[in-house]
């Protein structure tokens, strides 16, 4: 069955309920036989956890990767790594100004001075255009990301977008993505042994302590717990 406009936020409703106790495997499966080859993910590089599940589902699968001009040199080598190891079409997306062009117009340093509007340019905005060929996209959300995401089902409808939102691993908890990882020898963000278990933008990205909020080294003391894409 393939989604349309019309019947998306019906069929993502529908889907979240029936697939709720679905493994991330069956999950994938559905968005693919769904949305064949207007299916696609986005990865932040932090892991290849998504992208090893997506890559073994879907072979050759289009994986987004947005490289805002600020992320640190392990994240662009770990995405330059995960292009050579896994069966998937990595497209790189890029803002529509360059960093030393943003700053000529609105000023260095964006991100310490509006986060939010930073993120936007830099994040959203692309992600926007990057999205616009598609009906459908996986994450990695997870419910015990934060907060903001414990409600994250695993199909949603994405009204500002317009398609359907695919978060295959919603309900694992962080033992089930170590024990995946660990047997399936996915590659990871070498920042992640540093003290970043979140990882964005290096200017707003600061290393946690060992048992605090994993998502508090973003954004720390702006108040900001999101980028922007997933809200």
């Amino acid at each position: 069955m393939n989604a349309t406009i019309t019947e998306g936020p019906e069929l993502a409703e529908r889907a979240a309920r029936e697939l709720e106790e679905a493994t991330a495997h069956e999950i994938i499966g559905w968005a693919a036989a769904t949305f064949g080859e207007r299916l696609c993910m986005t990865s932040s590089m932090a892991d290849a956890l998504m992208v090893d599940l997506a890559a073994k589902a879907v072979p050759g699968i289009d994986v987004i990767f947005l490289d805002t001009g600020y992320h640190f040199p392990e994240t662009l080598g770990t995405r330059d790594a995960v292009e050579s190891i896994y069966d998937i079409n990595l497209i790189t997306v890029e803002p529509t100004r360059t960093v030393a062009e943003q700053d000529l117009v609105l000023g260095p340093r964006l991100h310490n001075r509006d986060p939010g509007i930073c993120c936007h340019l830099r994040k959203v905005e692309p992600l926007q255009r990057a999205l616009e060929p598609y009906t459908a996209w996986l994450t990695g959300l997870r419910r015990e990301d934060s907060v903001t995401r414990r409600d994250t089902p695993v199909v949603q409808w994405d009204r500002r977008r317009r398609m359907t939102k695919v978060n295959p691993i919603a309900r694992w908890t962080q033992e089930e993505v170590d024990a995946y990882m660990t047997e399936h020898g996915v590659l990871v963000n070498p920042l992640q042994y540093d003290g970043f278990p979140s990882i964005g933008c290096e200017p707003c990205t600061h290393r946690v302590a060992p048992g605090e909020d994993p998502r508090s080294g973003r954004w720390a003391g702006t108040g900001k717990t999101e980028c922007g894409i997933h809200v």
